[in-house]
């Protein structure tokens, strides 16, 4: 593996290094981080699959299991701007290598958790060995991409990690009967372990020939830490993205086992119903990625960004709400789809809109939004199993989420880029 490259935030001090082997076009980089988020979703749903099971062998309740989900958002959440500070710091390409491999291991580890105290520490550090990727991936995009091409590639990427995440549901599944839920999680291990190899070994900060920097925030000095939590347009981003995580994280986490329970299904037809939504939100992310650089394109650079933000949310609000009205499997996957292809609308914009304000700080800043997004997740985990108890009912925690949504799409009415004519 490389050493950390004190000047990777300079193309000129790169560019002079070795050729890499590998990716130097940027449809080979926009692919890699396209497989990284497909591992990434794998392996952060395989605990919803295992629910069950897990329960069942270590005698823990719904609400234990809840505190095993939200361990993971709070580790994950907490590590976000330290592991884009890292990224922005030393370069991409150590920063993924490393937080990769530090997930896969705790991957590994999850499989020999006996107890509910480890299955604890396991998870909220897993959760900190996954906080990077995104933000990581976010440098690797502003230091390869220009901002016109920065929008489907941000749909590449977090499409991925709904095709990861739908899949998730038959492979483990099939691995769950297969081997059993301790093996399911060894096996998991390995493609990541595989994919930090390769990014190490090939992969390279910048490109041979330096990208032109179109935002405003190209030329800024990068924002300081202490900056970030007072610049208003973050603030924003970071209350939306927040609104999108509660409704989204149901759907890694509760949604399987709400349907199981809820409607007595089988296993096989649970997951099969669970996919749908996450497939809807792959298909999602690349409908953002066209429609903000499409928009971006036509001179449009602040409705690129607010136009597909405010139709998600308003489209998530329907979706989470038509879900307590469900009376059927296949109408409450409907709500739950629509619900998370609204949500994913959103997600393109706002990384775009983070690379759009962060310029040379886009780890940090993206990092930061989303932290607080995984706030959002971290207390959805939480709420949908409180909700639930002591109403009797799941309805009170789909009124909360499509309230949530409203408050997102007002959020994105008052956010602009820099750069903007639209």
């Amino acid at each position: 593996m490389a050493s950390p490259e004190p000047g990777a935030s300079t193309p000129s001090a790169t560019a002079s290094s070795a050729p890499a082997r590998l990716p130097r076009s940027r449809f080979l980089v926009v692919a890699s981080i396209f497989l990284l988020s497909w591992i990434l979703y794998i392996d952060r749903a395989a605990i919803s699959s295992a629910k069950a099971a897990i329960a069942s062998e270590l005698g823990l309740s719904d609400q234990a299991m809840g505190a095993v989900f939200s361990a993971f958002i709070l580790g994950y959440a907490l590590m976000q701007i330290p592991g884009g500070w890292f990224a922005d710091r030393f370069g991409p390409r150590l920063a993924l290598a490393g937080m990769v491999s530090l997930w896969s291991l705790f991957t590994f580890l999850t499989g020999t958790a006996h107890t509910l105290g480890p299955l604890l520490a396991v998870r909220f550090l897993f959760g900190i060995g996954e906080a990077g990727a995104f933000p990581g991936s976010a440098r690797t995009f502003y230091n390869w991409l220009p901002a016109s091409e920065r929008g489907i590639a941000n749909g590449i990427l977090f499409s991925g990690a709904m095709i990861g995440g739908g899949i998730s549901y038959p492979i483990c599944a099939w691995l769950l009967g297969l081997v059993g839920w301790r093996n399911m999680f060894f096996l998991l291990a390995v493609p990541g372990f595989l994919w930090a190899l390769l990014w190490a070994i090939f992969f390279r900060n910048h490109p041979s020939q330096p990208v032109a920097k179109e935002d405003a925030a190209a030329g800024a000095p990068r924002m300081p830490l202490s900056q970030i939590f007072r610049s208003g347009p973050l603030l924003l981003a970071m209350a939306q993205y927040f609104a999108g995580n509660f409704t989204f994280y149901i759907g890694v986490t509760w949604m399987l086992p709400y349907l199981t329970e809820h409607y007595r299904l089988s296993a096989s037809q649970a997951a099969n119903y669970a996919m749908v939504p996450l497939i809807c939100g792959a298909l999602s992310n690349w409908t953002a990625g066209l429609i903000v650089d499409f928009l971006y394109r036509a001179g449009f650079h602040a409705w690129s960004r607010r136009f597909p933000g405010i139709l998600g949310f308003l489209l998530a609000a329907i979706g989470i709400w038509s879900v307590s009205l469900a009376d059927s499997p296949f109408t409450a996957v409907v709500g739950f789809a629509v619900a998370i292809f609204g949500v994913e609308l959103t997600i393109s914009p706002s990384w775009s809109y983070c690379m759009d304000i962060g310029g040379k700080s886009s780890g940090s800043v993206s990092g930061a939004m989303n932290m607080i997004g995984n706030l959002g997740g971290f207390v959805s985990s939480n709420a949908f199993p409180f909700l639930s108890r002591i109403t009797g009912s799941a309805s009170a925690y789909f009124y909360a989420a499509a309230l949530l949504n409203l408050a997102g799409a007002a959020c994105w009415i008052q956010m602009r880029p820099r750069k903007s004519r639209g």
